[in-house]
């Protein structure tokens, strides 16, 4: 033995320290009681002492004598179980015993008993059967000390504790065997238990010269033995190897660390690197997590556990830790794909859920490193010598593969580290899994959020338009609401912001309905008050059949909008609002106003109040700023206040779009915010007397002709001559439609911007339809070949009748199919 060194009361030395023990000689009868084993059966020293154990321990099974057990004792050099013993007032004990050979001078032996309460033999024997486990298996070195503390009787195990051979401790005190200050102490604490009979319990700690070099921790309790006198006989030292007991709560203290340093966040790469530096230097001297590639981003099916075929997941290394500087065991840095061959334990781990232990890793050829040369390379230069390979899955889902391996740790993996190391990437993969359903979660609600909501807004020839968009539900990024920059015909748009009660993916769901209720509405050329009014229907419609379903969350019931069009042929700007903050308007000068706008009642009330629209105008340059509330309206501050600092923000001139947008947004108090915030900006745009031609043709039949001169000459004018034949034919067409249906004079608008529309206006209210017509019908076919002709086209009303309109790209135009539809008002 190298050192020893005494400590406190260690962990796990109950066992011992509440035994009862006696002394037996070799044909089995007591010398020896301690007061333990008087309180534990209730005869005192002078009642046992000299007599046979049989008086207090009854026969084995099939009877067996006292003598032929000791002669089955002296075979196996022990004995241990569990048994009953007779209690003083008659009763059966329950015990783990456990009886070893002590071996005395001249080839004496001798017998110690250690008896545990086990419980009653009807009630649990849970407990029972751990104690004779212990019992059973750590092994135990026993010292018996006279008067003097001279050793008499030692078992065979002690010497593996302390390094002392039998024949340098048979005879001799402790000191004379063992120089030093613990020496000394340990015999002071011997006479103390030899005088008082109090038991004391005392550890410490070994470095032995053979084998490994490794520290033993052992725990030593002292007894006072009887005789049938009651007096001292001498003490008896009995010393336990708790070594892996010690590691075993070092070990629980690991993942009691792990507890508070595992998924602290919802960052599954984060918590892969976690595992890999808890790994490492703890029981690994190199630890790599590998993910399966969709965990991170939450995308695709989940990996199974079990057979793949031919194709195998794909895994990218997420985690690394190394003693050494720079990581240089690992072939791939982190975010890198992971080669895995077909034939290794890691296919094989996939494939089965169960972990792989190579205590000794073999790199020589005829292995499976034999396909994986990058892998057997950095074994062989790092010296790697032992591996674990551990299955990192929750229900089923093969999350991804833990590695934990050892270089300069001379000791291999054993299989209390694989339970270890299972245990923390058992912890891992919850905290894993649980950020893989986030992301997961998260990744379909920012899809959600990002198919709702305008990829890029497109203001044409009317519009330079830029927008800002923060939910209150930060985790999941989605809101209800939403914005929307429409293009309509005439060159016009639509400027939209909408606000749905509520937050969250619900929110989101509803706004996305509405937001395409708008855009259908839209495309109907209503104006802005006949929108809302049946956007509030739809709205009320959604909430009805929402409240009918009976596994339905509550439906969100309102919500606010403004909605606006601008027309840059005229400059004018035509809104209406329900329940929605009225927008502010900045002039060319930096002027800010926010006009009077009707207060039109919020969606989806039902309350019958029809909206007002108000018709704006809006000169060259004009910034208008569309919101919802939770840009403006605080719970410290009430929404005029807000509006003042929203104007303070768009107040002068010359700064981009983006900034003010920026500024806007920066006008919020700094805090988390309550309500979703939108922010649309939109720099108006006009189109000069180049860009528009009109006229006002009589209702006769020489407008036909007419019309399609005057095309002419203007896309001559324009350089577009290449578009004329379809433009004259498409000016034809809808002229003579004008003159079946209409009575008064007709107007003919051509306006060149993104794209060359064609417009032209009659008294008539009907609605013009494309319909079926038959081989024989000689006219009808006008429409059809307006709509072959042109990329889109379409009628709107006006307080003088309505316009139909087609739009051609500025480029040549296709040829006219002859089809069977034909066209009617």
């Amino acid at each position: 033995m190298d050192r020893v060194t005494s400590g406190g009361h260690p962990l796990g030395t109950r066992e011992t320290a509440d035994s009862a023990i006696a002394m037996l000689d070799e044909q089995g009868t007591v010398v020896g009681w301690t007061q333990a084993a008087e309180r534990l059966v209730g005869y005192a020293a002078g009642d046992v002492v000299g007599r046979s154990a049989a008086f207090v321990l009854p026969p084995s099974e099939g009877g067996t004598t006292v003598s032929a057990f000791v002669e089955q004792c002296r075979a196996r050099s022990g004995w241990s179980g569990t048994t009953g013993v007779r209690h003083r007032d008659g009763r059966t004990l329950a015990v783990s015993l456990r009886i070893s050979m002590m071996r005395g001078q001249d080839g004496a032996v001798g017998w110690l008993v250690s008896v545990t309460d086990a419980g009653p033999l009807s009630g649990d024997t849970v407990t029972g059967s751990v104690r004779e486990s212990l019992l059973a298996h750590v092994p135990i070195g026993i010292v018996f000390r006279d008067l003097r503390l001279r050793c008499t009787w030692v078992n065979d195990t002690m010497e593996s504790h302390d390094g002392i051979p039998p024949e340098r401790r048979l005879g001799h005190r402790l000191t004379d065997a063992l120089a030093g200050v613990e020496a000394e102490t340990l015999q002071e604490t011997l006479r103390h238990v030899l005088d008082t009979g109090t038991t004391r319990v005392y550890s410490y700690r070994a470095w032995l010269a053979q084998g490994a070099r490794r520290d033993h921790t052992f725990a030593a309790s002292l007894f006072r033995l009887q005789g049938a006198d009651g007096r001292a006989t001498g003490v008896c030292v009995i010393s336990v190897d708790v070594t892996e007991i010690r590691r075993a709560y070092e070990r629980l203290a690991i993942l009691t660390e792990a507890s508070t340093h595992l998924g602290r966040t919802l960052d599954v790469v984060r918590t892969s690197q976690e595992l890999a530096d808890l790994a490492v230097p703890l029981f690994a001297d190199y630890a790599a997590v590998d993910l399966e590639q969709s965990v991170p981003v939450g995308d695709g099916p989940p990996a199974r556990v079990g057979p793949f075929g031919e194709r195998l997941p794909v895994f990218r290394r997420a985690g690394l830790a190394s003693i050494h500087q720079g990581v240089p065991e690992s072939p791939w840095v982190r975010g890198d794909p992971v080669l895995i061959p077909s034939a290794s334990p890691f296919t094989d781990v996939m494939r089965t859920g169960r972990s792989h232990l190579e205590p000794v890793l073999d790199t020589a050829e005829g292995t499976w490193f034999d396909d994986d040369p990058a892998r057997a390379r950095k074994a062989q230069e790092n010296g790697m010598h032992s591996l674990m390979v551990v299955p990192i899955r929750a229900r089923r889902t093969l999350l991804g593969v833990a590695l934990f391996v050892r270089t300069e740790d001379p000791v291999p993996f054993q299989e209390v580290d694989l339970l270890l190391a299972e245990e923390l990437v058992g912890r891992a993969a919850l905290s894993l899994d649980n950020a893989r359903q986030y992301a997961r979660e998260h990744s379909a609600a920012l899809a959600l959020q990002r198919n709702l909501l305008p990829h890029r807004l497109r203001g044409g020839a009317a519009v330079e338009a830029v927008s800002r968009y923060l939910p209150a539900d930060l985790d999941n990024g989605v809101g209800g609401d939403w914005f929307d920059v429409i293009p309509l015909s005439g060159a016009r748009v639509a400027l939209v912001v909408g606000d749905v009660v509520g937050h969250g993916i619900d929110a989101a769901a509803t706004m996305g309905r509405l937001r395409t209720a708008v855009r259908t509405l839209a495309d109907m050329e209503l104006a802005p008050e006949e929108l809302l009014t049946h956007l509030d229907d739809t709205v009320q419609r959604l909430a009805e059949g929402d409240a009918d379903a009976q596994d339905q969350s509550p439906a969100v019931l309102g919500a606010t909008c403004l909605y606006a069009v601008y027309d840059p042929v005229t400059g004018k700007c035509a809104m209406a609002r329900a329940g929605h903050p009225p927008p502010a308007m900045v002039d060319p000068q930096g002027r800010v106003t926010f006009p009077d706008l009707p207060d039109g009642p919020p969606l989806g009330l039902g309350l019958g109040i029809p909206f007002e629209a108000v018709e704006l105008d809006l000169p060259e340059g004009s910034l208008l700023a569309l919101y919802s509330d939770g840009l403006v309206e605080t719970r410290d501050d009430d929404i005029e206040a807000g509006m003042r600092r929203l104007g303070t923000a768009l107040a002068g001139s010359g700064r981009s779009l983006e900034e003010l947008c920026t500024r806007a947004m920066e006008t919020r108090p700094g805090q988390a915010p309550t309500d979703d915030v939108t922010l649309l900006l939109a720099r108006t745009r006009s189109l000069g007397p180049g860009q528009v031609a009109s006229w006002t043709l009589p209702c006769d039949r020489s407008s036909v002709r007419s019309a399609r001169d005057l095309t002419a000459g203007q896309l001559v004018a324009w350089g577009l001559e290449r578009l004329e034949d379809a433009t004259k034919l498409i000016v034809s067409e809808l002229v003579t439609n004008a003159l079946r249906h209409g009575s008064g004079p007709i107007g003919l608008r051509l306006i060149r911007h993104q794209v060359l529309t064609c417009e032209v206006l009659d008294t008539s209210g009907c609605s013009p339809t494309l319909r079926h017509a038959s081989r024989v019908d000689e006219s009808g076919r006008g429409l059809f070949l307006v709509a072959q002709l042109s990329r889109r086209w379409g009628a709107r009303s006006v307080p003088t009748g309505k316009i139909v309109w087609a739009e051609q790209d500025l480029t040549t135009p296709p040829e006219p199919r002859p089809g069977d539809r034909a066209a009617s008002c």
